[in-house]
């Protein structure tokens, strides 16, 4: 059962922001977009999820101003979909996720490393690069193989 979208007796950010981003479909959306996925077909192909799923994910991203439309195609119409300002924001919190799941889940070892573009080193909990030092961002960053990959 989802949260109430009105908040009269919850005064939490917490509770708000995962009524917008805490479905796993949106979440994996994000993920892939911030690993470069901009178009239907792709987003498809990498998620496996089933198209209606994936327009209402899409669209609920692009109408709370996390994503925007952005057309490549007149004939047919065709858009990609890129993370606004708002949505670059939730890098931290992806990659957190990610590295959560990393200590906890992945007996393996990580199935994707980000290491930073340039350098030997990888991302560390504190989003520096661990070989240089270096504060890292997503336009620092490539997603690598990892061990379980």
């Amino acid at each position: 059962m989802a949260l109430p979208r009105t908040y009269d007796s919850q005064n939490c950010s917490v509770a708000r922001s995962l009524e917008v981003v805490g479905d796993r479909w949106t979440m994996l959306v994000i993920r892939s977009a911030f690993q470069g996925v901009r178009r239907f077909d792709d987003f498809q192909d990498v998620l496996g999820v089933a198209r209606n799923v994936l327009t209402d994910r899409l669209n609920r991203l692009c109408d709370e101003g996390i994503m925007r439309r952005v057309p490549y195609q007149q004939r047919p119409e065709r858009h990609e979909y890129r993370l606004t300002r708002k949505g670059v924001e939730l890098w931290p919190a992806v990659m957190t996720l990610m590295m959560w799941g990393d200590r906890h889940y992945a007996p393996a070892g990580p199935p994707l490393i980000i290491g930073h573009r340039g350098c030997d080193g990888v991302l560390t909990p504190t989003f520096t690069c661990g070989s240089c030092g270096a504060h890292l961002g997503p336009a620092d960053v490539d997603p690598r193989p990892g061990p379980a990959a």
